[in-house]
């Protein structure tokens, strides 16, 4: 089980996004709950706004539940949003131990591989979500 009173740095699910970040070097990276309450954030820089983000995350979850109602397709693995300049918000759903979780990541460039490091940090967040 987690334990709450760790400094964001020793949190496990903080550390699989801040890998990622690091790797890949990604600007903002979240995990939220499927309302979009934030659990997890990673930013590399005080002008990105983790907080912001998850309440963007939550709308475009939204937007992909009315998509797939509407059009009858099946469970949504990847919504992407692109900007004329190339930058990519990308929201990841997943269920871990019952619980629906979004991993979301912004992408700052056009062409920029995101996929498997994505796949990688939700590994990671598996491995630390225990309860």
């Amino acid at each position: 089980m987690l334990d709450y009173s760790q400094s964001l740095k020793e949190n496990p699910l903080v550390e699989a996004l801040d890998q990622m970040n690091a790797e890949e070097g990604f600007p903002v990276s979240v995990l939220t709950n499927s309302q979009g309450l934030l659990i997890a954030s990673s930013a590399s820089d005080e002008g990105q706004d983790p907080n912001k983000q998850s309440a963007v995350v939550a709308k475009v979850r939204e937007v992909a539940h009315l998509v797939r109602s509407q059009l009858d397709m099946g469970v949504t693995d990847e919504i992407t949003v692109n900007d004329e300049n190339g930058k990519r918000l990308v929201c990841r759903p997943i269920s871990v131990n019952g619980h629906d979780l979004i991993l979301a990541v912004v992408v700052s460039s056009r062409g920029k591989a995101y996929r498997r490091a994505t796949n990688n940090a939700i590994r990671g967040i598996r491995r630390a979500w225990t309860f």
